[in-house]
């Protein structure tokens, strides 16, 4: 017999949710806005950085690289420590590593100490996303998970909004040193908000106990993680989607759109600014449709795909000398929806694993499309040197990796759905034997 406290949509132990749960995962998701505006600060930077530094365009994507490679290494490891030690500490940590790297990186005198600044920043950052996914899995019912996450992601392309809209104009008008570390007191404000009122979950819904952390259950947490086929999915699904934007955003859009497209400056941050618009707006739409239609996430993922690999191509094929307006507009919509459409890999992620292991397949997952970006970002920087500016040729890199994830996508859906409904099967055996 069912238990009258557990609703239609209820899952046994679901968290309440409500206004103190907005209120808590409002901190949390607050530090991750601050992350996303560290982070994609050298997007409307790279021009400067590259006449400050005295550096060519492989060495200015360097910077990107370093600090994506950085951010996806700890994935895992910071998966695992949110699992054992709780979102409020690993938080705490990664606020004070980013906003050291991003003052660091506004009074960094050479290249090198440049370079050790976006690395401690990346470091840092990489410990707020899957915080923020995990506290939303502890403060609100598991049917809200595919909208909260998305909302999550909502707010972190505001700090994009941030960085293209607001960064872009100090920097301009006060200068390098100063837009660094003015920036930087807003890594200080959310630590005070974290430190007075974020909790890591609801009275009441403390999570099961983990067995003494060593070196065989850091092998177990992730091969048990991995070997879920929706783990794997979730992580192809953000590889395939995520990396096109978010090498447009991090580096390489604005001189693609200023030296290849011959646009100003300011025209060309208003196709930034576009692309974090519409990115905001496809994620309230890919959340909706995703917690209403469970089925619709590997069309929407894969449409995703495909639409902007067409419209890239045709930018890039263009037989003008430039691409005319509206097809760099409608290249700018069509990357917007690329970081919702990369959200749906963590819910694939998300029902294949449970609970205390959420930390760790949310790790995996999220390397994904930061490897395909920080790949693609090298790749560019490379061919653009090789070929003296070819954005053509440096630009068709993203083929490659979308046709790379898409094969891995249509190679592991089947097994994942099956899976899927297994567990949905033994849950709903589990729900109906809690006694009254």
């Amino acid at each position: 017999m069912s238990s009258p406290a557990l609703g239609k949509n209820a899952l046994p132990g679901d968290p309440p949710g409500g206004r103190r749960a907005i209120a808590v995962w409002g901190v949390g998701v607050a530090v991750y806005f601050v992350a996303v505006i560290f982070r994609t600060s050298l997007g409307v930077a790279g021009l400067d950085a590259a006449d400050r530094f005295h550096v060519n365009a492989s060495a200015l994507s360097t910077f990107s690289i370093l600090q994506l490679l950085v951010y996806a290494g700890m994935q895992i490891p910071v998966g695992l420590l949110v699992d054992r030690l709780g979102t409020k500490k690993v938080l705490g940590i990664g606020v004070v590593l980013f906003t050291a790297g991003q003052l660091g990186f506004a009074f960094s005198p050479s290249y090198g100490m440049a370079l050790a600044s976006r690395a401690l920043l990346g470091c840092g950052d990489a410990m707020t996303f899957i915080s923020v996914l995990r506290l939303g899995t502890r403060w609100f019912p598991a049917r809200r998970g595919p909208l909260v996450a998305q909302l999550a992601g909502l707010v972190g392309m505001a700090g994009n909004l941030v960085s293209t809209l607001v960064l872009a104009r100090l920097l301009h008008g006060i200068g390098w040193t100063a837009a660094f570390a003015g920036s930087a007191l807003a890594g200080v404000v959310v630590l005070v908000l974290l430190l007075l009122f974020l909790k890591d979950h609801p009275e009441g819904h403390e999570p099961e106990p983990l067995p003494h952390q060593g070196a065989a259950y850091v092998r177990r947490q992730i091969a048990t993680s991995w070997r879920e086929p929706g783990t794997r999915l979730g992580l192809w699904v953000h590889f395939t989607t995520q990396f096109p934007a978010m090498v447009f955003l991090l580096l390489w859009g604005l001189p693609f759109l200023v030296e290849a497209q011959g646009l100003s400056r300011g025209t060309a941050g208003g196709l930034l600014t576009l692309v974090v618009l519409s990115n905001m707006a496809v994620g309230l739409v890919y959340g909706q449709i995703i917690a209403r239609h469970h089925g619709a996430r590997l069309p929407l993922a894969l449409g995703t795909v495909g639409t902007t690999a067409a419209l890239w191509a045709a930018t890039l094929a263009y037989p003008a000398e430039h691409a005319p307006m509206w097809l760099l507009v409608m290249l700018c919509v069509v990357l917007g929806a690329c970081g919702p459409a990369s959200m749906i890999g963590f819910d694939f992620a998300r029902p294949a694993n449970p609970p205390e292991r959420q930390g760790t397949a949310s790790g995996i997952t999220n390397m994904g499309g930061f490897v395909a970006s920080m790949t693609t970002l090298f790749a560019i920087g490379v061919l653009l040197d090789a070929t003296g500016d070819d954005y053509t040729v440096a630009f068709s890199s993203v083929f490659v990796l979308q046709a790379l994830g898409v094969t891995q996508i249509l190679r592991l859906r089947k097994r994942a759905a099956r899976r899927e409904r297994e567990r949905l099967v033994a849950s709903r055996v589990e729900t109906v034997h809690v006694p009254a």
